[in-house]
């Protein structure tokens, strides 16, 4: 009997297969409830509601989830009742269709909560035009909707009684899995045959996956606050909080860089240390997907045992590098600080098990370390609000634009009354997004998909004629679209357009609904692309002064916290964080903008060079800052402060306001270099600033130039108004 148990307690680890379950009880519950109750009609609003609930659905606490499914049923109701009850007045319905869809879309600005219920509503609009003709009465399929979307509701719930820390688990588990893909991505830095061209594609590689990890990492932030603000002193909650604050601190050191790797590559071909380093980084990176999966599987992290020998022959190499006297020393000194780096994030590693059971009050000192972004009050959401009613929001933007798409084909439809036209709209709501590069990547999934939901929707009506056949396989549909949606989007689509198909063959429409569903997807599609190209797009390149700028201010906020605690102290309390986070948010927004600027029309190449090389240069720049982060302690010596006090104030002039550096900056760079050639007789804090400093400055006139070039050049056309 135990041993049953403990296979049932292991396959509830699983959450891949626990939300598949899920799902499945959901879907089951929409098809063959109304089945026996001979009211068979009812599994398409069911269902439908099923499906516009776990679009909306996020995990939260208990008493802000229950708030959550009343906010739902409410707005799900008064938009399918407003539909049903406005659908005879095109004239009116249309003023009602802009309307809600601008309003929708803005609530989003209130906050993540607010915007998948608001995305849930949108879509359950759309679903009620579909269903519009299937009752006689106007409440019944508003009603049916409500039952559907509460009956989903409560299955989340309860499954969420049942394990309330789960999804946390999972986020935890993602940021040690993306932090192990970047160590990989870092190794690769110590490649001794490195080109030019494979390192700028190394440095490419890493800022992409840096990027991927700083999402992951907010994504966590906002569960673990959520969690907080529950806590009733649960052991899961404390310890998640500690496993959080470490792979930050770990990313911190691993994203430093104490030396130019591309130089590095040159100086120590011939050498053997370049290997060990990548060999460290590399299991490194496997001890943090080892950890990602303790976390899942919640088991204790084991340690490898193979990093004290790693560690021990790295050392002697270096003590090796030391005695022979062939390289400088300024060289060997940086070898030495990444070293010292890569030693404590083994111990951070060796030791998070240990250290794991943190107090009720240190956990509270810890949440006053995150900072929090729900709402305080009404003035917060009308300035949340006042933000986004503004032509330079994104979010407004796409309210905009996506009104427009939608009112284009309700007039469409309305002129042509083309069957089945509403999936039109759908298709339109589904595809479009806030911006060109993400729209046409699902446009053609869209296409696909579809296709081939299309073709194998109706050869399951053709092969499998029976009623209870069909309501099987539209619970696998269901299930398989969830399971698939944020990962294989064109799967998705043919099992959401299958599950559409045998929906409605209930009304016996289904054969008729395939080839119509084809041609309203294709139209669909066309609209999003319109509207996404014409109807004031929102071009990447345009964006990309302002993302830069606000990159290099948040670098130089993130340096001058750094500077101050070599001033003060080291302080790992809430205004550094935040100051760290902040600029790897926007060192992660310029990668992801520029790696999508290849696919936007009338962007210039040579603007696209110069684009991927500041990227490389801003995300390097970051390094240098992290790796003077990652070794901040008071400072006695002043003529060390002074200097950082200079740098501090050359490079904000240079990256902010564009100022060219002065002889003195030449001058204090010579100074530096020199300094560390003499550096017998500094101690070890001091030979890292100067080394951070002497990397920063002698990358920063080109950093400042790629700058300038990508900005001013296009001053006249980074008007958000320049694309209307």
């Amino acid at each position: 009997m135990k041993p049953l148990f403990a296979h049932v307690r292991r396959a509830t680890y699983n959450t891949t297969l626990m939300y598949n379950l899920r799902m499945l009880i959901a879907f089951t519950g929409t098809a063959f409830v109304p089945y026996f109750l001979n009211f068979q009609l009812a599994t398409i609003p069911l269902t439908l509601g099923v499906v516009a609930a776990g679009l909306s659905d996020i995990d939260d606490r208990f008493s802000v989830r229950i708030m959550n499914l009343v906010y739902t049923a409410v707005g799900f109701f008064i938009t399918s009742a407003s539909v049903q009850l406005l659908f005879p007045y095109p004239f009116l319905f249309a003023i009602g269709l802009i309307a809600s869809c601008i309003g929708w879309i803005l609530l989003g600005s209130l906050g993540r909560r607010y915007a998948t219920i608001a995305y849930g509503c949108l879509v359950v609009s759309v679903y009620s035009m579909l269903g519009v003709h299937l009752f006689d009465e106007w409440y019944m399929q508003p009603v049916l909707l409500v039952i559907g979307a509460a009956w989903y509701g409560l299955i989340s719930t309860i499954s969420f009684l049942l394990f309330p820390v789960r999804p946390l688990q999972d986020k935890l588990s993602a940021c040690y899995e993306a932090l192990g893909n970047f160590l990989f991505a870092k190794s690769n830095l110590f490649d001794v045959d490195m080109t030019a061209e494979s390192y700028q594609q190394s440095m490419i590689d890493l800022s992409l996956e840096n990027g991927k990890l700083i999402g992951v990492f907010n994504d966590t932030k906002t569960a673990l606050l959520t969690r907080l603000k529950g806590d009733r002193g649960q052991k899961d909650t404390r310890r998640s909080l500690h496993y959080y604050f470490v792979v930050q601190d770990i990313h911190e050191r691993a994203d430093s860089a104490h030396i130019s790797y591309q130089e590095l590559s040159k100086v120590f071909q011939h050498s053997d240390i370049l290997f060990r380093f990548q060999r460290i980084l590399s299991i490194q990176g496997k001890a943090c997907q080892d950890l990602s999966q303790s976390i899942l599987k919640r088991q204790a992290y084991i340690h490898n045992k193979r990093f004290k020998h790693a560690f021990e022959n790295l050392k002697l190499s270096l003590e090796k590098l030391q005695q022979e006297q062939i390289y400088d020393q300024v060289w060997v000194n940086a070898l030495y600080a990444l070293y010292q780096n890569l030693k404590s994030i083994d111990a951070q590693l060796r030791n998070l098990e240990t250290e794991r059971n943190i107090s009720l009050e240190k956990s509270k000192q810890f949440e006053h370390q995150l900072k929090d972004d729900d709402l305080k009050g009404w003035s917060d959401i009308v300035t949340r609000i006042k933000q986004n009613l503004t032509p330079e929001s994104v979010l407004f933007r796409h309210a905009i634009r996506l009104s427009i798409v939608l009112l284009i084909a309700y007039i469409f439809v309305q002129i042509t009354e083309i069957k089945y036209g509403y999936w039109i709209l759908l298709t339109a709501l589904f595809v479009s997004q806030p911006n060109f590069n993400a729209t046409k990547r699902r446009l053609r999934l869209r296409i696909i998909g579809t296709l081939v939901g299309i073709i194998c929707g109706l050869a399951i009506l053709y092969f499998v004629p029976s009623l209870e056949g069909q309501l099987l396989l539209l619970v696998i549909s269901g299930v398989l679209f969830f399971e698939l949606r944020s990962k294989q989007y064109a799967q998705a689509t043919a099992f959401i357009t299958i599950l559409a198909l045998i929906n409605f063959n209930l009304d016996s429409s289904g054969f008729s609904a395939g080839i119509p569903r084809l041609i309203d997807t294709l139209i669909g599609c066309a609209l999003a692309w319109f509207g996404v190209s014409f109807i004031w797009p929102d071009w990447k390149f345009r964006r990309l002064p302002r993302t830069i700028q606000r990159s290099l201010q948040a670098q130089c906020n993130y340096l001058k916290d750094v500077v101050r605690q070599y001033h003060e102290g080291r302080d790992h309390g809430l205004n550094y964080r935040v100051a760290r986070r902040a600029a790897h948010n926007t060192d992660a927004e310029v990668a992801s903008l520029i790696s999508t600027l290849a696919t936007e029309p009338d962007f210039d190449p040579y603007q696209k060079t110069l684009a991927f090389e500041f990227l490389c240069l801003n995300h390097t720049f970051l390094s240098y800052i992290a790796a003077l982060g990652a070794h901040r302690e008071q400072s006695q010596d002043q003529d060390i402060l002074k200097l950082l006090d200079q740098a501090l104030d050359d490079i904000q002039g240079a990256l902010l306001r564009d100022e060219v550096p002065d002889l003195s900056s030449q001058n204090m760079l010579q100074t530096i270099r020199q300094r560390l050639k003499q550096n017998s007789q500094e101690d070890q804090t001091s030979l890292i600033i100067l080394q951070q400093l002497s990397l920063m400055l002698s990358i920063l006139n080109q950093l400042s130039r790629l700058k300038q070039s990508l900005s001013h050049d296009r001053d006249n056309d980074a008007t958000e108004l320049g694309s209307l």
